[in-house]
């Protein structure tokens, strides 16, 4: 793909993610409600895009409840003010070892291993207008995590999400799961152009260097849409990185709690500042509607 400044920007809004943070920051949500009312702040102040995991309302640990997810997309799509809701297929993929001397059993506690329906199935009775799809296993920062996604998973993922009518997004944290996320469109089980998230700075995945950032661009293919993110205070320059390599930026509380060093931040003030960078750029943020005439993707009625 090659650099060029994208002059009409979406921005996506990652609103609370599934990673450890609940306790370390009030603004991270929880519950169904708190979730959707963060999605629809965020969207007030200019994401077109909030993608949205579940919670435990009590312990606010990660979830994937399907009565979570209707509540969540219900109330967002009953709110005054549009957005493309945007689901994670990420849930149902986490393996944890034993210790290095004895990796199995698994560790009960935290392996959750799901099949493909199941992993899916909040995205096939919400049909919400994206749902996202991470193109391959990786080890992750976390002892003995493993994010598992084989490809015989990815394809009958692949397969299920497309032919419900929903727009897969490609979250590719390495270069390779560019390379297999082809092979799937290659194969009809995605339909290109499609849709990437190039995910930066996760460890162990691509560093976000500017040089490691410049070559997961090169291998998106041309008429492909990107977008990308880094992590903590590098979440806002990769705001700038995205749009002037031709892509769209996320930010939220999924991958930052802080507004400035020690001021914690909300999904809003989050959203907020992106818009001013990229109006800064000269560029214009985009609205619903025209991300959903860009990208194809189709508005449902309320659950």
């Amino acid at each position: 793909m090659p650099l060029e400044m994208n002059r009409e920007v979406f921005v996506t809004c990652a609103v609370t993610g599934s990673g450890s943070t609940q306790d370390r920051s009030p603004h991270v949500p929880r519950s169904p409600k708190e979730i959707a009312e963060s999605a629809i702040g965020a969207a007030k102040a200019g994401a077109a895009v909030v993608h949205c995991h579940v919670r435990d309302p009590e312990t606010g640990a990660p979830a994937r409840k399907l009565e979570y997810y209707r509540e969540v997309v219900r109330r967002i799509r009953d709110a005054d003010v549009d957005a493309v809701v945007n689901l994670t297929a990420g849930m149902g993929g986490d393996l944890v070892a034993g210790p290095s001397n004895r990796p199995l059993p698994l560790d009960e506690k935290g392996t959750d291993l799901a099949g493909a329906e199941e992993r899916v199935e909040h995205i096939l009775t919400c049909r919400p207008e994206i749902g996202t799809l991470d193109c391959g296993t990786m080890n992750f920062a976390e002892a003995d995590y493993v994010m598992l996604n084989t490809t015989s998973m990815l394809a009958a993922m692949g397969r299920m999400i497309t032919e419900a009518g929903v727009k897969p997004e490609i979250e590719a944290f390495d270069s390779g799961h560019l390379w297999h996320a082809k092979r799937l469109a290659d194969e009809g089980i995605l339909e290109s152009p499609a849709l990437v998230q190039l995910c930066m700075g996760v460890p162990w995945g691509a560093p976000d260097d500017l040089g490691t950032f410049l070559a997961m661009v090169g291998n998106v293919p041309d008429d492909w849409t990107f977008s990308a993110f880094s992590l903590g205070r590098n979440e806002m320059p990769y705001v700038a990185a995205a749009v002037l390599a031709g892509g769209n930026p996320r930010v939220g509380l999924e991958d930052n709690l802080y507004l400035s060093r020690g001021v914690l931040a909300t999904n809003e003030q989050l959203v907020e500042k992106a818009v001013n960078i990229v109006e800064s750029l000269g560029a214009a943020v985009i609205g619903p509607e025209d991300v959903r005439r860009k990208l194809g993707l189709i508005k449902r009625d309320s659950l």
